[in-house]
């Protein structure tokens, strides 16, 4: 890490000829890339990655987006070994922040009609003299990668059903589909992943990001991508009205009509294979890696395809597929990836504690319960090792992004999570009043009151428990108790 902030240093002087005032690393996830915000004049984005053929294609693609006026970041500098680019610097907040924070108004409504306007523009015109010779894997999204994304979907939740099927014949569907779903009349750049969280938004205007997996497909495929997030929930007026915008800028570009009944029939084809392929990832990171958040996020997921089967249609029939879609969204499936949820009736309360084996021991459980959960967080790297951080608690941000970022305790929490609901969900449904659970670390001040809050936003999150959490060494100290 040091390495690379001096290097991220020096290429700045390089490019703007004095030495940024600070370079502080910016908060990710499911990245290989670590991204770095180098404050000066000017403020920019420093991405260090050592996966160069990906280093190589953003490159590219943004310079050409540049050239056809798409509103792609522009790259200021990049080491002579490709590992640490400079980028232009959009802010913090992305489009699902602003829907997360005004909800369905005509403020984000109209970031959503301008994040469309932009996407047919940068489809249609930056796919004028595109090499897709610089994609990363394939050139073209087509039959392959279609079956590809059902057959991901296939392994990783459907057969975890156990529902009974023919495989050659959902196989057959499969082809079917995708073949029907390669003939489409508009075929340009494909962003591959256009949601909400790959849209900046700043001064009102919005900015893309994160589009080196694009490559050559139907332009339906983005529009499903953004208007069919599942976290972003979007109202179904708002998709109708929003697909009809899109619609009218891309006769607008393109300065033609289009086959619109067509358009829309294979668009919601291209929503079916990307609510499947929302379901394959949901089953992969949940049902296989355990994650908590994957896994609550299924129920969701599945009402979104059961309204699409109950109001949509795509246009071909696909017997045995169609089939397996209509038991997957009965409600005894989707009931079996539900928590249970506390009432103001639920008599239990869960008690969080941190604490330091060295200043306090574990701290005894005064309930007539007794006992509980007490986790050791030592085995997890210390930032209290570090002088940054030693005067610094678990609830500071550089504690916490050193935590996730360079650490095991997202994997530490994941398998705490495992455990905890088993004991959770038995509790609340046998009436029990009390669950003590403890994290110590050495003194009590960074990586056990981390553990602490992340355990408290969970439960309350997953089951709307009632919970009390106490931070026994730093209270000591008369610490402020923040909410968690």
């Amino acid at each position: 890490m040091l390495q690379s902030i001096e290097q991220i240093s020096s290429l700045y002087r390089e490019a703007f000829g004095a030495a940024p005032l600070s370079i502080e690393k910016v908060p990710q996830s499911g990245s290989d890339r670590v991204y770095y915000r180098v404050t000066g004049e000017p403020t920019c984005i420093a991405t260090a990655s050592k996966n160069i053929k990906e280093n190589q294609t953003f490159l590219k693609f943004s310079n050409h987006f540049k050239k056809s006026g798409c509103p792609v970041p522009t790259i200021y500098k990049v080491s002579d070994d490709e590992t640490i680019y400079l980028q232009e610097d959009f802010g913090d907040v992305s489009l699902l922040n602003e829907l997360e924070q005004h909800g369905y108004n005509e403020h984000v409504y109209g970031l959503f009609q301008q994040s469309l306007q932009k996407l047919a523009h940068m489809q249609i015109k930056g796919h004028v003299d595109f090499n897709y010779d610089w994609c990363i894997t394939s050139k073209e999204f087509g039959r392959q990668a279609i079956v590809s994304d059902l057959l991901y979907f296939r392994y990783y939740f459907l057969d975890t059903l156990k529902i009974p099927y023919d495989k050659e014949k959902l196989i057959e569907d499969f082809e079917d589909l995708s073949i029907y779903l390669t003939r489409v009349d508009h075929k340009y750049f494909m962003f591959r992943d256009f949601q909400s969280r790959n849209i900046q938004v700043k001064d009102g205007q919005v900015h893309f990001i994160d589009y080196q997996g694009g490559m050559k497909g139907a332009v339906q495929y983005d529009v499903a991508s953004l208007l069919w997030q599942a976290k972003a929930e979007l109202p179904d007026e708002w998709k109708n009205s929003l697909l009809e915008f899109y619609m009218d800028c891309v006769e607008q570009v393109l300065q033609q009509e289009i086959d619109r009944t067509r358009f829309v029939s294979q668009y919601n084809g291209y929503v079916l294979i990307r609510l499947l392929q929302v379901l394959g990832a949901y089953g992969f990171r949940g049902l296989f890696e355990r994650k908590a958040h994957f896994l609550t996020s299924i129920p969701i997921a599945l009402r979104n395809l059961r309204w699409f089967l109950k109001n949509k249609h795509v246009g071909i029939v696909l017997p045995e597929f169609e089939r397996l879609l209509g038991l997957m969204v009965e409600d005894d499936i989707i009931h079996r990836f539900e928590p249970p949820k506390a009432t103001d009736e639920t008599p239990l309360v869960v008690r969080i504690n941190s604490f330091s084996y060295k200043l306090t021991g574990i701290p005894k459980d005064e309930t007539d319960n007794g006992g509980g959960f007490v986790f050791d967080c030592r085995g997890i790297l210390n930032p209290g090792r570090i002088q940054e951080f030693k005067t610094q608690t678990g609830r500071d941000k550089g504690v916490k992004d050193f935590l996730e970022q360079q650490t095991k305790m997202p994997q530490f929490l994941n398998s705490v999570y495992n455990l905890i609901d088993i004991a959770v969900e038995d509790y609340m449904q046998r009436g029990f009043s009390d669950l003590q659970v403890s994290f110590g670390c050495t003194g009590g001040q960074h990586r056990s009151v981390y553990a602490a809050d992340a355990l408290a936003r969970h439960l309350k999150n997953k089951y709307g428990v009632k919970i009390d959490v106490k931070h026994i060494v730093q209270e000591a100290k008369n610490w402020v108790n923040e909410t968690y």
